[in-house]
């Protein structure tokens, strides 16, 4: 198909986790759409262009390369992608503000203003933008002032149409979503820019999972989604710390809970915490709007979400300790997985950092393994160089290790030769599961003293 065949001309404004795995799926469902993902980083948008892409994502590579060069394109030429598209995602970073009123709490908008005024700058013809970035409820207006601001020029319909993929699982989270959310002005204008946008989904969503609301409806709803699941995470987690005081198994709780089906199974696996992007950044922004409105009650109902949630990761590190005879100065532990989540390179707000800080404070000597994550982990850990080694084989991370705190629940680490591990260790040998991944029992007839979380310890003194 030639550049003037193409039915219509879509950009992406931010080649990020977001932005690059979202519209792979859209170019290789839509070929008759030309799909240009478009990013001031050179460097990114090199990474794109190669066969290193700059995140891993399970079936993300096949994808661009299925795509690429012929209704995919990776460019730094915002301007050029801007003046031809008919319908511009933009999908820029929204990070918590660090500064100023909200600080802390509030997201970070001044990149989405940028984009703004940059688009609103460049485009000559009307156009459909849709916000793809996580943003505050009302954030639509903010973009609409700007498109508009002045006299004459184009008219912008805006959408929201938040993304609710999962890393690790984002290719099949977007070829067969839950539902595609899409909220739109209940205008006539708006009204059918709603329906462009659920003409491109339409080529591979059932039409029953598109589902559409008003512009304020669909902002609040990406928010809520997260913060519901961070809460049932929080949930568990809170439980697991009374499982192990009762010597109860936070695995057969929740088991029986998720049992009930008004409840369900999702979400209820105890671990060192969540991390990620989008959670912790989410449910603050939701306090920040509570607060803002008034609502304090609501606001401490959601802060202690993440309170829970920081709460297990220095528990974690403190059981360690304990365990260890109450001291870490010196000792090797070996930290299997920093990624946020299996499955991907993402290290963005991992429990795995604060648990290495902690460690570091009780002056351990740690060695970190993980089987994509390391060129971030090394970059999260800069100024740490000398307390931390990173090791791509695990075997190596553990030679004189006198301890092993699993973190990220990789499904490679269940495969490992934990007898030749244990050789390999200082005695007495420990392990500490913090995704409850291995097999316990056989652990503890190697030799070694088992810590896993929620359950009761099997040790052998």
């Amino acid at each position: 198909m030639s550049k003037q065949d193409f039915k219509r001309k879509i950009a992406c404004i931010g080649a990020g986790y977001v932005g690059g795995p979202t519209m792979a799926i859209i170019a290789n469902k839509c070929p008759e759409y030309k799909v240009t993902v478009v990013d001031i980083a050179q460097p990114r948008i090199d990474a794109w262009n190669s066969n290193n892409l700059p995140i891993f994502e399970p079936g993300l590579e096949e994808r661009v390369l299925a795509a690429r060069g012929k209704n995919l394109f990776f460019s730094t030429d915002v301007d050029s992608a801007i003046s031809e598209a008919d319908i511009i995602f933009v999908s820029v970073n929204t990070p918590t503000k660090t500064f100023g009123q909200g600080a802390g709490k509030a997201a970070d908008l001044q990149f989405i203003e940028k984009t703004a005024r940059k688009i609103k700058e460049v485009s000559k013809s009307d156009k459909i933008v849709v916000e793809k970035s996580t943003v505050p409820v009302r954030a639509a207006d903010t973009l609409d002032q700007i498109l508009h601001s002045g006299e004459g020029g184009p008219h912008f319909e805006i959408l929201s149409n938040p993304e609710f993929l999962a890393e690790g699982s984002a290719i099949s989270d977007m070829e067969n979503p839950d539902r595609i959310l899409i909220g739109s002005k209940e205008t006539e204008k708006g009204l059918e820019a709603r329906e462009e946008l659920c003409k491109v989904y339409a080529h591979w969503v059932p039409r029953e999972r598109l589902i559409t609301t008003n512009l304020w409806s669909s902002e609040l709803s990406k928010l809520v989604s997260n913060a519901f699941l961070a809460q049932r995470i929080s949930s568990i987690n809170s439980i697991a710390a009374i499982c192990e005081v009762t010597e109860a198994s936070v695995s057969e709780v929740s088991n029986a809970v998720g049992r009930d089906s008004r409840i369900g199974r999702k979400f209820l696996n105890a671990g060192v915490g969540f991390g990620g992007s989008c959670f912790r950044k989410d449910i603050l922004n939701l306090v920040y709007l509570c607060e803002f409105h008034g609502l304090e009650e609501v606001a401490e109902y959601w802060r202690q979400v993440v309170a829970i949630n920081d709460f297990q990761m220095s528990r974690f590190v403190k059981r360690i300790t304990k365990a260890m005879f109450n001291t870490l100065v010196d000792k090797k532990i070996a930290l299997f997985g920093f990624a946020f989540k299996p499955d991907t390179g993402d290290t963005r707000d991992a429990p795995a950092l604060q648990i290495t800080l902690g460690l570091l404070q009780e002056r351990a000597k740690l060695c970190i393994t993980d089987p994509h994550a390391l060129p971030n982990a090394k970059l999260d850990l800069k100024g740490c160089e000398g307390t931390v080694d990173f090791e791509e084989d695990p075997y190596r991370a553990i030679e004189g290790a006198h301890a092993i705190a699993l973190v990220t629940e990789w499904s490679c680490y269940k495969d490992l030769d934990f007898k030749r591990i244990y050789d390999l260790m200082e005695k007495p040998a420990f392990i500490f599961d913090g995704r409850n991944l291995l097999d316990h029992k056989a652990l503890f007839e190697i030799g070694f003293n088992v810590y896993p979380l929620g359950k009761p310890d099997l040790k052998h003194f």
